[in-house]
């Protein structure tokens, strides 16, 4: 099931690890620093679009990100 505090955590875990800042993802995806904080907190989410180039930047699948599987890889690069 869906977790916005599982979204926002992984988001911010993913974006520490990368070293980058919340206004460099915002600036990434289209939005402002505080819609990012928003996001890290749980309390509010993104488009699709925004969650698959997020996905994209930090390669990971967007299952993982939802919080659906706890395996970040995406199914794409094990077929591949």
């Amino acid at each position: 099931m869906f977790s916005k505090k599982i979204f926002g955590q992984r988001i911010f875990e993913l974006r520490q690890k990368a070293g980058e800042t919340q206004t460099f993802l915002g600036e990434l995806i289209g939005v402002k620093k505080g819609q990012i904080s928003g996001i890290e907190k749980g309390n509010v989410t993104t488009s699709a679009e925004r969650i698959a180039l997020i996905c994209q930047h930090y390669g990971v699948s967007s299952d993982y990100l939802l919080g659906l599987t706890d395996d970040p890889e995406p199914n794409y690069k094990k077929d591949s």
